[in-house]
């Protein structure tokens, strides 16, 4: 599909995607958290414990904490049209806990988070690419498990309780 038949919506998200990513791979390489080395020093804290990215974590916070509460957070839709649909589950459950151990100890023990990640692909490192391969079919079977086709062991099957809602979708 070439970029004159697509809807002004998809055109709105693909910019914004576009420049976010740019942005945020930027900041990661510039701040040095593609570097695995700096990122297990950071989580090292009975060790040779690294600091440093506990203030690039903060700066980020400023700039975001004031655009969430003055810009974000009084939105119905997003930039491109999407409209928000919060989960009402708020209960910390076995999924929940099993979830946030399985991401921690996966990007713990690469010394990678997702996002950085990402911005790294482009070095070509066969630890990176196996890393981004590992974290997609993860992101498939998380995608099969939150549609009720998958069981994880001890929390079993789930349905899918949160979302971002498209408008081509709803269409």
């Amino acid at each position: 599909m070439s970029m004159l038949n697509m809807s002004k919506s998809k055109k709105i998200r693909i910019v914004i995607g576009f420049i976010s990513g740019v942005l945020f791979g930027s900041g990661m390489i510039i701040s040095g958290m593609v570097d695995p080395n700096k990122v297990i020093a950071f989580l090292d804290i009975f060790g040779e414990w690294d600091p440093s990215l506990a203030f690039v974590m903060g700066g980020a916070l400023l700039v975001f904490t004031p655009m969430y509460h003055l810009v974000i957070k009084k939105r119905r839709v997003s930039i491109s049209g999407d409209t928000f649909s919060w989960t009402s589950n708020n209960t910390i459950d076995g999924t929940l806990i099993s979830g946030a151990v399985i991401f921690g100890a996966g990007w713990g023990l690469a010394g990678f988070c997702p996002g950085p990640v990402i911005a790294s692909v482009g070095g070509g490192s066969n630890i990176i690419l196996a890393f981004v391969l590992s974290m997609i079919v993860g992101m498939v079977h998380a995608s099969q498990y939150l549609a009720g086709r998958f069981p994880l062991p001890i929390v079993g099957y789930r349905k899918n309780v949160c979302a971002v809602v498209s408008e081509s979708v709803k269409s």
